[in-house]
């Protein structure tokens, strides 16, 4: 079965290969609607709400008892529960679904893994209410970025793992001259060897666009995998793990080769499981303290974080001051601020700017941006679309306290839903502070705020910005320019930082995106991640090849 896998998805998987090398754009899952039936969208929260109130038994090793306690950015409680992780169990179970798995080969574990893909594909309308109730998504948002996008993430992995093994040839006849003599003939073999289990650690805003990278890397090389999803947003990896593991049956392979470990806020398990011996490859998204705890303590594995950041935009000038201000009033509307891409600080210079041909004062910039802001979401029935729901109270309350930072430009609104009378929705918060008050701008808030720093010129804009991700991490970056030479030389200081940079967006690309197969997010080379979705280097270190050797006789 898995041979067939294969063979059914090969054009696809070939397709995907090439496209990691030619870096345009392509995709083979659709992020229109339209594309998965007239009633889909209907069909998908059918499939959800038939979820609601209901235990979602895997059929894996558990604990006694069940955890779960999702409730919706949106108001209501799921109240699904889930089998509580034992983490002696899944280990146990992990380690005993390995040597199958690893002897599946290569072409049968990437089959396999093309046909999770493909099956998520035909459940994105249910994995995006799932996304969207969990994480506070708006529906398009949850729908795309929840769905095809993650499953887009999902295959590069596959691909650029694909590639790495396929370049090891299986075996090998090595000769050797010996002069007149008969050359020395040895038969060598390679072996792909996987490094262990791999734990994915999900995260509350994006668990399936950041989850799929790391879980479909780990399988493609071997690795059976644990997935530790973060307890706000258990089932959009619920019903991954569950796909996956119905697929792993039909193939005539252990399921046990990815199982779901839930657990609850007040009894955790990620640490527990990241120091086990038996975990070597950990992949983790999330908070920059829990982040940097894995990098120091879980020595024994290779650790893969995208951590926090704090995400830039220098405005030197432009000569289309409307296009730059709807593209920063979107980017910063977007989710709420709630994205790891997200712009937070906005360096403008006391003097001010040219602008479409003119001068314009630093305070009329600014003033310009608050208004934009508020003006792009002034009707409130579009805005919830845009904005989506806070994830988690602990954003609301850093949103409380980040009011008293600075001059404020906007003030955050609390919105009424249309549909979610009890959705936590809030309009940015927009601040103004100085540049010599570093300790005000250069910590991430995550979230709908953002900070306007006023600067000497656009020199010393680059310089605090870049200065400030070599050190706390960033993983964009936007600059606005007229002057090719400031460009060049942002660039210059971009790449320097290890900071994805995008200059002069006025059109309908924004900052927080990021397109998989053209675009590596994050890149590694600053503290706000050490791996980068997706290179080469992402999967490399997942599996090592092993030789024997024996001389062939003359």
């Amino acid at each position: 079965m898995t041979a067939d896998y294969f063979a059914r998805h090969r054009a696809t998987l070939e397709a995907a290969v090439e496209a990691t090398r030619r870096r345009g754009y392509w995709s083979p899952y659709s992020e229109s609607p339209k594309a998965y039936g007239e009633n889909a969208v209907a069909e998908g929260e059918a499939a959800f709400t038939a979820r609601l109130g209901k235990p979602l038994d895997l059929g894996q090793p558990t604990a006694a008892g069940w955890v779960g306690n999702e409730t919706s950015p949106f108001g209501p409680s799921l109240g699904i529960t889930y089998p509580r992780a034992d983490v002696d169990a899944l280990v146990r179970a992990a380690q005993a679904a390995m040597p199958a798995w690893r002897d599946a080969g290569v072409e049968g574990r990437v089959g396999v893994c093309l046909e999770i893909l493909d099956r998520l594909s035909k459940r994105t309308m249910e994995i995006a209410h799932a996304v969207m109730h969990t994480t506070g998504q708006a529906f398009m948002m949850a729908f795309q970025a929840g769905g095809p996008h993650a499953q887009d993430r999902g295959l590069e992995a596959v691909a650029y793992a694909y590639d790495a093994m396929h370049a090891v040839p299986s075996h090998v006849t090595w000769e050797k001259p010996q002069g007149k003599g008969d050359p020395v003939r040895i038969a060598k073999t390679y072996r792909i060897m996987p490094r262990g289990i791999g734990l994915v650690i999900g995260c509350s805003t994006f668990p399936t666009w950041n989850g799929y990278p790391g879980l479909f890397a780990s399988l493609a090389t071997g690795n059976p995998v644990i997935v530790k999803p973060h307890p706000g947003a258990i089932l959009p990896l619920a019903i991954t793990v569950e796909i996956a593991r119905q697929v792993l049956r039909e193939a005539g392979l252990p399921a046990d080769v990815v199982t779901l470990a839930a657990d609850g806020a007040d009894a955790p398990v990620a640490k527990e499981l990241a120091m086990r011996p038996e975990i070597a490859v950990i992949d983790f998204t999330g908070s920059s303290a829990f982040g940097r705890w894995l990098e120091e303590n879980a020595r024994h594995a290779q650790v893969y974080t995208e951590k926090a950041g704090v995400n830039f935009v220098v405005i030197d000038s432009t000569d289309d001051l409307k296009g730059m201000l709807g593209n920063l009033a979107f980017s910063l509307s977007l989710y709420s601020g709630q994205m790891c891409t997200t712009p937070q600080n906005i360096f403008v210079p006391r003097g001010g700017i040219q602008a479409d041909g003119g001068h314009i004062t630093s305070d009329e910039v600014t003033a310009a941006i608050g208004q934009a802001v508020d003006k792009f979401l002034s009707n409130p029935e579009r805005a919830v679309e845009i904005l989506g729901g806070i994830q988690s109270e602990a954003t609301l309350r850093r949103l409380d306290e980040a009011a008293g930072l600075g001059e404020t430009v906007l003030q955050s609104k609390a919105l009424e839903h249309p549909r979610f009378p009890g959705a936590r929705v809030r309009t940015p918060l927009i601040l103004k502070v100085d540049a010599a008050d570093e300790a005000k701008y250069t910590a991430e808030l995550f979230g709908p705020i953002a900070i306007i720093v006023a600067v000497d010129d656009s020199r010393d804009a680059i310089a605090r910005a870049t200065r400030t991700a070599r050190r706390h991490g960033a993983l964009t970056a936007a600059v606005y320019s007229t002057d090719p030479e400031f460009l060049r030389r942002a660039e210059e200081a971009c790449a320097e930082a290890g900071v994805a940079l995008s200059c002069n967006l006025t059109g309908n690309i924004f900052v927080n995106q990021s397109a998989a197969f053209s675009d590596f997010h994050a890149t590694g080379a600053n503290p706000a991640a050490n791996a980068s979705l997706c290179d080469a280097a992402f999967v490399a270190g997942r599996f090592r090849v092993v030789q024997s050797r024996i001389p062939v006789a003359a």
